[in-house]
């Protein structure tokens, strides 16, 4: 529990910290070549974290995440400022990570066990839980099977808001939607799932 706390902590202070340095000054600086390694010392750990939503495992994931910084590098003096830094990064982030799964044509697991970990079953109908009797792996696989289901936006939507802990106006910016576009999205994963969970479980108990 402590070790808990102290990794929030840590989180909190790291944000804060990319909150209090100058955005205009750190993007005027990457346009003149410089602060690179400021930009990844403070984007770092979040960039992987989104990576790591989409991507199969923790090697795939701190490869993405350099591709970005990598993408970053070349592309940021035709950064216009249009959304923040972090926004821009984030989306790079998710779009680096679905080019990779496309290219292995792999399907998109999107680390949602690690979503089921933390004991949040929303979407496991409430009358049919058998956490005692169900096995992580089949908990994994049925939750897999069913996102997989979903259209790519309403995964990529979900994956954001349930894991990522972002708005649903974060989530606009980064997949260039209205927020409206994005409650809408989510409100049909959600009902899609807990449709499909509810309906696994009613065949496999009866």
């Amino acid at each position: 529990m402590e070790t808990d706390t102290k990794i929030t902590e840590e989180n909190e202070n790291q944000l804060n910290s990319a909150d209090k340095y100058n955005e205009q000054e750190l993007i005027s600086q990457l346009k003149a070549g410089k602060s690179f390694e400021r930009l990844v010392s403070l984007y770092h750990r979040q960039v992987i974290n989104v990576c790591y939503r989409f991507t199969p495992n923790n090697e795939d994931s701190e490869d993405t995440a350099q591709e970005v910084f990598i993408e970053v590098f070349n592309s940021v003096k035709n950064f216009r400022g249009d959304s923040k830094l972090s926004t821009w990064l984030y989306r790079i982030a998710v779009t680096k990570s679905l080019d990779l799964l496309r290219k292995r044509n792999a399907k998109k697991s999107f680390a949602f066990f690690n979503f089921l970990q933390r004991d949040n079953l929303e979407f496991i109908p409430s009358s049919a839980t058998p956490q005692s009797e169900l096995e992580d792996d089949e908990r994994r696989q049925i939750l897999t099977k069913a996102l997989n289901t979903l259209p790519d936006k309403q995964q990529i939507a979900i994956t954001l808001n349930k894991l990522e802990f972002m708005t649903n106006k974060e989530i606009a910016a980064i997949m260039k939607l209205p927020v409206t576009s994005v409650d809408t999205l989510i409100h049909r994963a959600k009902k899609s799932l807990k449709e499909k969970l509810e309906g696994y479980y009613k065949s496999y108990y009866s």
